[in-house]
């Protein structure tokens, strides 16, 4: 049985009491935690999670489980996708990626948020457009134009990677999706593969003591112009206030 909280506290001060606050344990649903407080790559796989989050998942996003295999003593190997293979999420969405790159993030570093231009036919309201998409025309991924926008399939092979995506296409719901994922030196039920479509910005977080390396293919070759920036100041922090004033003197 619990003490009451009076009889609890009694041994603070009024001062202390007063400003008291105690954590609660409650679990939100696994659709609050996506959208606020971030959820485990590994209960966002597979139909079942999907068909729960349709309310709040972030229309052209795929998240979808890797498999990697540990050599004791020695290392590992982990697969993303393979090409033409029907159980592939790239081969049914029909993307395959025309670049492929990496990026290392230092441990307790941030990047994003990033976001490309989606390309809109002429003469179409990109709402008109986006809605028969991604709600009227959902299944038919033949119509999205992947050689004139850039869509990232990406993963990870070392570190812990804390992933946002908020939905800027309009004619959509403005989803966020916030989440965690495992890079292939943690291997487990959270080593994914991520698809980001264009006009969601997406930000990372590199979420432990190690160095965060990523592995990307992109449905276009970069261009620099196709590069967007939503509040990325993260990436150039400013310097301690009295080395500013020094270095300005």
């Amino acid at each position: 049985m619990n003490p009451e909280p009076d009889s609890l506290w009694q041994g603070l001060t009024d001062t202390a009491r007063a400003r008291l606050q105690t954590r609660s344990y409650a679990k939100p649903s696994l659709a609050e935690r996506l959208a606020t407080v971030g959820a485990e790559a590994g209960e966002l796989t597979g139909p079942e999670a999907r068909a729960t989050l349709e309310s709040a998942w972030i229309p052209g996003v795929e998240i979808f489980h890797r498999p990697v295999y540990q050599q004791r003593h020695r290392g590992w190997f982990g697969e993303f996708a393979r090409q033409h293979d029907p159980g592939s999420v790239l081969t049914r969405i029909g993307m395959w990626p025309q670049q492929w790159a990496t990026a290392l993030m230092f441990a307790g570093t941030a990047k994003g948020f990033h976001i490309h231009p989606p390309a809109i036919p002429e003469g179409v309201a990109p709402a008109d457009w986006f809605r028969r998409l991604f709600v009227t025309e959902a299944g038919n991924c033949r119509l999205r134009p992947y050689d004139k926008e850039q869509w990232d399939a990406m993963f990870f092979v070392q570190g812990t990677c804390e992933m946002f995506l908020v939905d800027e296409r309009p004619g959509l719901e403005k989803r966020r999706m916030r989440f965690f994922i495992e890079g292939d030196s943690r291997p487990g039920p959270h080593n994914v593969g991520v698809v980001i479509p264009a006009g969601v910005a997406h930000a990372l977080r590199c979420a432990s003591s190690q160095d965060l390396i990523m592995v990307y293919g992109t449905s276009t070759q970069f261009v620099p112009a196709n590069e967007g920036r939503l509040a990325s100041e993260v990436e150039n922090p400013d310097l301690p206030a009295v080395w500013e004033r020094y270095f300005r003197s």
